[in-house]
């Protein structure tokens, strides 16, 4: 099967190898011309035989609607475009509707796997109609991991993003845990090899993970994470979970709770902390830090 693919940063780089290991044709487009197989978008299409299948592998937001809005000016009617970046969700019906006007299909694709998917196959959560999910079917096979998990038709036009979306709200809770559970071992009188107490979690625990076993090899890497600072950054997804559960009335208390530490981990000096002291000062008499 033949695929266009947009955008070949790291991950979209790491997708095009997957796929050409498993014997399908790909002819990729970047704006670096080093790695790119077509000098345009229009050469890209005209490089794929009838009816193409095109993905999108570029930032959410701008980027990806003047994507979009090209390639609708470039395919023609039975031709599929998949966006697989981190869209939100509600992006997803109206580029559906401006492609399905011309005749062009749509698919959005949630895709979970970083940089360890080209070697341990990625996690593809579908949304679209089902006849070209099947259609691409072979794309999939190739990119998810081998045997039955790690795929989903999710549902219509915006599942796909959406379930993507609650994967990644999922994961900063998981995240938020391991990296509390850390620190009250390291902050203990009794522990004294962290490091150890996480590797010993691997296997037999039920809190074992693919997430543990980074943070395992971040610690092998820096046993106390010395060189790292303590600012994390978000992409959105957290954001847009806890959006969710607010629209739908569902408690999401981890999620949002792991969301708001993220943006706490920005501040050098917290206000919200200094009212709190100011407050204890002056209604106990507490003493506080200069």
């Amino acid at each position: 099967m033949q695929l266009g693919l947009i955008g070949l940063g790291r991950m979209g780089g790491n997708m095009r190898d997957r796929i050409r290991a498993a014997g399908h044709e790909v002819v990729g487009f970047d704006h670096n011309p080093d790695i790119s197989d077509a000098a345009s978008l229009a050469e890209l299409v005209d490089k794929l035989a009838a009816p193409r299948v095109i993905w999108t592998m570029v930032p959410a937001g701008k980027i990806t609607e003047d994507t979009v809005d090209q390639l609708a000016e470039l395919l023609s009617p039975g031709d599929i475009v998949i966006d697989g970046g981190n869209s939100k969700f509600t992006d997803d019906a109206p580029r559906a509707a401006r492609l399905g006007a011309k005749g062009i299909h749509y698919l959005d694709v949630g895709v979970s796997g970083g940089v360890w998917g080209k070697t341990n196959g990625y996690a593809l959560m579908v949304g679209g109609d089902a006849a070209q999910v099947e259609h691409c079917k072979p794309i999939f096979e190739a990119l998810k991991p081998a045997g039955e998990f790690g795929f989903a038709h999710a549902g219509t036009h915006g599942a796909g993003h959406y379930a993507k979306m609650i994967h990644n709200g999922i994961e900063y809770g998981m995240m938020q845990a391991y990296g509390e559970g850390y620190e009250i071992l390291l902050a203990s009188e009794l522990v004294d090899n962290v490091p150890a107490v996480i590797k010993s979690w691997r296997e037999g625990s039920v809190v074992k993970s693919w997430l543990l076993d980074l943070l395992d090899r971040a610690l092998d890497e820096d046993p106390t994470l010395a060189n790292l600072k303590g600012y994390v950054e978000d992409t959105g997804e957290g954001r847009w979970t806890v959006d969710e559960a607010v629209r739908l009335a569902v408690p999401a208390h981890v999620l949002a709770a792991s969301i708001f530490t993220r943006f706490e981990s920005r501040q050098d000096d917290s206000p919200a902390m200094k009212a709190v002291a100011a407050l204890r000062q002056q209604f106990g008499g507490h003493a506080v830090k200069r």
